[in-house]
């Protein structure tokens, strides 16, 4: 059977992976779950605002994993899809401070597939 360099590596940097990009997606989910409450007039803008700076936070864990990965299988599509992400989310949390939501919600729909993307991948099982 022949295998292809990414499913052939130690599990340890698709481990951190599959850690970074499910961290993300939680707080993906408390993104959306705060954004729902300021849509209908709660005042959870400082958990929203909280919930941007920890998706930078993990969207940079999951950059730093999807590079030791790539690094490791010399498959490098991961992390430049993470670098897209990382970038996205700036680019989205500026838009949502400067109060263009009509940027700032397909963005984060991009976000969700982006990082979904990269965990689907991360959790495949190996041919």
């Amino acid at each position: 059977m022949t295998r292809t360099p990414d499913t052939a590596v130690a599990p340890s940097t698709v481990r951190a992976v599959q850690a970074a990009a499910v961290l993300t997606l939680l707080v993906l989910g408390w993104q959306f779950v705060t954004a729902g409450r300021i849509s209908v007039g709660e005042d959870a803008l400082g958990g929203h605002a909280a919930g941007a700076i920890a998706l930078h936070v993990t969207s940079a864990l999951l950059l730093l994993a999807t590079a030791l990965h790539g690094r490791r299988t010399r498959v490098w599509w991961p992390a430049a899809l993470a670098g897209v992400v990382l970038v996205l989310g700036f680019v989205q949390a500026a838009l949502g401070s400067s109060g263009s939501i009509e940027a700032h919600v397909p963005l984060a729909l991009l976000l969700v597939v982006g990082t979904a993307w990269l965990a689907a991948w991360a959790f495949r099982s190996p041919a």
